[in-house]
């Protein structure tokens, strides 16, 4: 089983070459600390979990997103609590989101009146 602690880290970022903070998306955390350290290939790890192995295969090549069925499927057979897929989703979303909008985001101006939910 991969170490937790140095997992949360690994869902929101990775160093890139221009140093900025590249985000990491759920198939790398997928391929590079489930699958390869612990020998599951992505065929095996599908069959093991029910779905097609081109549904692994693409969310390991960043083409398709975890879903809530992924998630289930994946925490049961890694022994994790239910929803861990989904917020690694998450945070990658955000990211990717915050990185785009960029100068946008920065122009849009906190409501004064607004209460915190």
């Amino acid at each position: 089983m991969p170490d937790l602690r140095r997992l949360r880290s690994l869902t929101t970022t990775d160093a890139s070459p221009r140093g900025t903070v590249k985000p990491v998306t759920p198939g790398e955390l997928l391929r590079d600390e489930f699958l390869e350290p612990l020998g599951i290939s992505q065929y095996r790890l599908a069959k093991e979990i029910g779905v097609p192995a081109q549904r692994i295969g693409q969310i390991v090549l960043g083409r398709r997103r975890i879903t809530a069925d992924t998630d289930l499927r994946l925490c049961r057979f890694f022994g994790l609590t239910d929803g861990y897929w989904l917020r690694a989703q998450t945070a990658y979303d955000i990211d990717m989101a915050r990185r785009d909008l960029g100068a946008e985001l920065k122009r849009i101006k906190p409501w004064g009146g607004a209460a915190c939910l």
